[in-house]
């Protein structure tokens, strides 16, 4: 374990909060923190998913997905004492090879997933994330557009089962003559090239929620369609989310990282809070005894 100093903390990593969780190990006012960022992230997480849950019925009732997906067993890694390169090094163990490959990371907040994605994108050749977002924008864009061309607005009356279809069709994943693989807008525009501006604006952005529990499947059955084909080419492709999404996508690269306590998984959570606190606490050259009673110090005023 390495000692926490300024240059540490200013990293704000995982390095960072491993160290914050050994000096706070004893300290009962961040035992408390840890508790209650536990319960949190459990209760944050649960409305979550029963919101998800809502669009995945939907698309169910519509026969876009099917209500018993094939699922490949999960294979469970327990966090606990791990830092995220250990993490990262079982996952690659687990691999059949370098390349092609589709790889599941689930878990609560706060057990490191986002973490572990980026030491794996990283880690291995020709690998992309793969997210729904600007899909989810696409559709709201597109829905956005033919419904004002009707003087209508984006509501969850509004959003025909006819329209949808008619949306879903103008969006597609290709592979475009410079060899890279775009999601496209009627064929034409790249949605790389959209996504911070047309795709991002405020009244988009406001009726994102709307559309995404309408078109939770389309948003699937896209999502799988594009890995399949980045995955033919060659590419490693990440997916970081929920089960009730990613239970659709095929591959047998399924990874949950856990942390069975509560109090412990709020340690995270509550470390990354302590940590940011305290870089503002200290001064420019403090020595590590000033770094720790800033951290300290930190942890009790939360």
């Amino acid at each position: 374990m390495q000692h926490l100093t300024l240059q540490i903390l200013r990293q704000q990593d995982d390095v960072c909060s491993s160290c914050v969780l050994a000096l706070l190990k004893d300290n009962a006012k961040f035992r408390n923190l840890s508790e209650g960022e536990g319960r949190g992230i459990i209760q944050r997480d649960n409305e979550d998913a029963e919101k998800l849950s809502d669009g995945i019925r939907i698309s169910i009732r519509k026969g876009i997905l099917s209500g018993q997906p094939d699922v490949s067993p999960v294979t469970k890694v327990n966090v606990v004492g791990l830092t995220a390169q250990e993490v990262t090094d079982k996952i690659i163990k687990e691999l059949p090879s370098l390349s092609g490959n589709v790889i599941i990371i689930q878990g609560l907040s706060g057990t490191g997933k986002g973490t572990t994605v980026d030491k794996l994108k990283h880690a291995l050749p020709k690998c992309v994330t793969w997210s729904n977002g600007n899909v989810f924008r696409s559709y709201t864009y597109l829905c956005n557009e033919m419904l004002q061309a009707r003087g209508k607005e984006i509501t969850a009356e509004s959003l025909t089962d006819d329209l949808l279809a008619d949306v879903e069709k103008r969006v597609s994943f290709v592979k475009c003559d410079d060899g890279t693989f775009q999601t496209m807008l009627d064929g034409k525009t790249r949605v790389a090239d959209v996504q911070n501006t047309i795709l991002k604006t405020p009244l988009i952005s406001a009726k994102v929620p709307t559309v995404a529990q309408q078109m939770q499947g389309e948003v699937i059955r896209f999502g799988a369609s594009a890995v399949k084909m980045l995955s033919a080419d060659g590419y490693n492709v990440i997916l970081e989310g929920r089960s009730q999404t990613l239970d659709y996508i095929p591959t047998p690269l399924r990874f949950e990282l856990v942390i069975p306590e509560v109090g412990v998984l709020g340690q995270r959570r509550a470390a990354q809070r302590v940590m940011a606190k305290a870089l503002e606490m200290v001064s420019d050259n403090a020595t590590d005894d000033e770094v720790h009673k800033a951290v300290e110090s930190a942890a009790e005023a939360l």
